[in-house]
Order: structure tokens, then sequence, then C-alpha cells
């Protein structure tokens, strides 16, 4: 299946276009479930397009869809031909994934362990069970998200089929210097350094008003908070799942996110499957992008510029930590089961050394088929090796038989 993506993944991307092109259609007319429409606040999101009218956006989904239908099947079964097809699946993989959608992404993602247990236990407090957490407001911009999830990876597949490259992997006959092993580790650890420090604004302010201090908000403000059950024990909270996030992040580059340490003794000195580190990485990444563009959207008050002003900076955050996870993939990943192509380099490692130290500190020759060298033999030396083959069975029989 992950050797095939480029071609599912297209298909999928014109069934998902088709069903919203439909959806938008039905809205178009007056259909009912519109969700962009004006809801009370408690069932409102933060998305851009909130509250805009049905008669102006709903014929722009129709044709989005519809036409986006047509433009996945084109991409996925022709032979590219200049870049305007793709530079309009990327423009509407930014809208779609980035743009449309807000801090819900984000949110259900830090909520996801609670959600599962209020699916049983149900919802504390006065709301009415998952239903007025996962309300359709919400829940199409999930939908909306992955659209464009799946509108990248169509925009990816039909960019490397442009270049000559392979679909799966993305190598093609010249590898560029900066994919190298040793150039993803150099410019990796830069991305890791400024996704932790993006990050320490809000875990800085968010500590500082567990513990009273009320850091870029009024006295007046941290009290309202404080008097709300749960509002600064929340905050304390994604401070500490942030500060967690930043630990895992310099695994990225350090020798431990690629081979057990010895406290995990269950695991130590095994290889981490890259994956483990990958998916979930490049999961927060893109869900921080849409967060951090909603609060750049809102109003920085002056006594409680805290409030959004560091959740801006998550738009940052994200950005590098996608590109961090770049580079520890370009460093783990091993020989393509479609072209064959391996990376150019055989080191990289994270705590330095020559590359063949490297290879087998971190576990690489067992990522990597082992391949036997065979030298080529010309064609006009076929001869002079026939002959030589079959004068050695003489010589052997007039050598004598040592005592």
């Amino acid at each position: 299946m992950r050797k095939n993506w480029p071609i599912w993944t297209g298909y999928a991307t014109a069934l998902w276009s088709l069903v919203y092109g439909v959806l938008g259609m039905y809205w178009t007319f007056g259909g009912a479930g519109y969700p962009f429409a004006q809801v009370p606040d408690n069932r409102a999101t933060g998305s851009v397009l909130e509250g805009a009218p049905a008669h102006v956006v709903a014929p722009v989904m129709a044709a989005v869809g519809l036409g986006g239908a047509v433009l996945a099947v084109v991409m996925t079964r022709t032979q590219p031909r200049g870049s305007v097809l793709q530079a309009i699946a990327a423009v509407l993989a930014v809208c779609l994934a980035l743009v449309v959608p807000d801090y819900t992404l984000i949110a259900m993602l830090v909520m996801a362990p609670a959600l599962l247990v209020f699916a049983f236990t149900g919802v504390p407090g006065p709301q009415g069970g998952v239903g007025d957490i996962l309300y359709w407001h919400r829940v199409h911009l999930i939908v909306v998200f992955v659209g464009g999830l799946l509108w990248a990876a169509t925009a990816i597949a039909y960019h490397r089929r442009s270049r000559q490259q392979c679909v799966s992997c993305g190598r093609g006959h010249v590898q560029p210097a900066w994919t190298s092993p040793e150039a993803a580790l150099r410019w990796g650890r830069r991305a890791v350094l400024v996704a932790v420090l993006a990050n320490v604004p809000y875990e800085f302010t968010r500590v500082a008003w567990f513990f009273g201090w009320p850091v870029g908000i009024s006295k007046d403000f941290h009290r309202m908070m404080a008097d709300t059950p749960g509002m600064l024990e929340m905050g304390l909270g994604l401070a500490v799942a942030g500060a967690g996030g930043s630990v895992l992040t310099h695994g990225l580059v350090r020798r431990w996110g690629e081979v057990y340490p010895r406290w995990i003794w269950f695991k130590a000195g095994r290889r981490v499957p890259p994956m483990l580190a990958i998916i979930p990485a490049s999961i927060v990444s893109v869900v921080l992008i849409p967060a951090g563009l909603m609060n750049a959207q809102l109003p920085l008050h002056g006594d409680n510029w805290a409030v959004t002003g560091p959740g801006i900076l998550w738009t940052v955050w994200g950005a590098a930590l996608g590109m961090a996870t770049y580079a520890y993939y370009l460093r783990r990943r091993t020989t393509c089961p479609r072209c064959g192509r391996r990376s150019g380099a055989s080191g990289g490692s994270s705590e330095g050394g020559s590359g063949a130290e490297a290879a087998l500190a971190l576990g690489v020759a067992a990522d990597r088929a082992e391949e036997v060298h065979v030298p080529e033999v010309r064609p006009e030396r076929l001869a002079e090796v026939e002959l030589a083959e079959r004068a050695l069975p003489q010589q052997e029989a007039a050598e004598p038989l040592l005592p």
C-alpha cells in the first residue's frame, strides 16, 4: 500500500472532491447542514469562513469540489505537462489543510484520550455528551483538513513525476546535496532549535498563571480564570504537554531517536522504527499551523496580550517541527522498494563521527539490505576468461602433489 500511495491517494482525492462538490450544490440550493452558518457562540468555530453566507460560499464549494474531482483524475492518469495543475493542487492543499481549519484539530488531538473515555462514561458538567464537543461545525473542519492532506499528496506525486523522480520516495538520478544524511542533520538541528523555542512563551505564561502570576493578562482576567473550574489546570496541562513534546522533538536529531536508550530496558539497543517518530511528529506539525493562523486573526489586547499572542508562534512551531521531521526522514530512509535507489551518503550520525562508525552505532546496516557488488565483465574479455577456465584443470594436473 505504501508503494502505491501516489495512485490510491489520487483517486481518494477525486472521490473526496466529488462528494464535497455534491454537498456544495446541495447547500447552494438551500439544503440543511451548511457548515459555516451562523450559530450560537458555544457552537461556533474559529474558521475564517465561520458565519459566511451560503449563497456566497456554497457555490464556490460546489465548483471547487466538482472541478477538483476531474483535476485529481487528470493528475493521476496523465503525464505531467507544465506546472499549472500542480500549482492549483498546492493552493487547494494549503487552503483546505491550513487556512480554513482552526484550533479544533490540535484540541481534538490533545483531548483524544479524554473523548474516548467520555464516549463510555459521559461528559462531566452541563454538556449532554460527546456530541456537544464534536458538533457538525467542528467535524466539518476535520473533513476539510483530510481533503487538504489528500490534495497535498496528489500535488507531491504529480510534482515528482514531472521531475522524473520516483513517485514513491522522491529520489531522482541526481540527489540534491541538501538531502544527504549529513546535510539533513545540520539543518534539522536548526529546525529543532526553532521548534523548541517557539513554544516557550506559551509554556511560560500558562505555568505562571497556574502559580498565581498574571503574566500578560490583567488581574481581573486572571481572577476570572481562577474562578472557572479547570481553566488554569488545563493551561498547565497544555504547557506540560508542550514541554514533553519539546523533549521528544530533540529525539529527531539525537541518537536515542534512532536507537532505544538503556533506560527503555525492554527495547534497549534496538532500532527505533522510523515511522514511530515520523507519523506523530508530522501530524502535530500540520495541526499546529491552523491553530497559529487562527490566533493571528484574533485581536491582541494590550492588557491581555498573552491570551492569544504566544499561540501565534504555533505557526512557526509547526513549520519548524515539519522541517525537523522531514530531515529525520531523509536520514532514516532506506532503499526504495519501487525504484531501488538509496541515499547517496552512508552516515549522518546524530552524535558525530565517521560515516562507518555512525552506521554501526545507529544500526543503519539493519535498515538497509546488504548489497553484493559483482564486477562487470566487458564482452571483449569473455574469450580470455573462457581460455583461463579451460587451462586451469590442465595446470592443476601438471602440478605435483605435496606429501
